[in-house]
């Protein structure tokens, strides 16, 4: 075991799920062995989190069926307890877009997928090319 390493947590995404899914997106991560509190809706507020960005994605399916990301500290978040250790048990919720409530009604009667949120420099990329 290396006596300096960056610490990083491993997650699956479902394949529907992956177009939410971009580098730099900001998760929550739930470590197992701290107490968590989540409130719905309300990540600020949810107490025993912690902010997480996501790094690296996988390209290809795993054998599990679900792409595989990687996510490190968010430097502008809380840091990461010091005694996690390689190989600790985790749980992720990635942040979706803020929408109004009438969207997020009608997404849901509807059975369609959340938002699909670009990052601004997909979206200036795009506009450069009409300009």
């Amino acid at each position: 075991m290396p006596s300096k390493y960056d610490m990083a947590v491993e997650t699956f995404v479902d394949p529907i799920d992956l177009p939410l899914i971009h580098l730099g997106k900001k998760v929550r991560i739930q470590f197992d062995g701290w107490l968590v509190i989540v409130f719905s809706g309300w990540p600020n507020v949810s107490y025993g989190t912690y902010g997480g960005k996501v790094v690296a994605m996988e390209t290809f399916i795993s054998n599990n069926g679900k792409y595989r990301i990687l996510l490190a500290p968010d430097p502008d978040d809380h840091p990461w307890p010091k005694e996690i250790r390689v190989g600790s048990g985790a749980k992720t919720l990635a942040l979706l877009d803020d929408v109004p409530i009438w969207f997020e009604l009608w997404r849901q009667l509807s059975g369609f997928p959340p938002n699909y949120y670009q990052p601004n420099s997909q979206l200036s990329k795009k506009e450069n090319k009409k300009g």
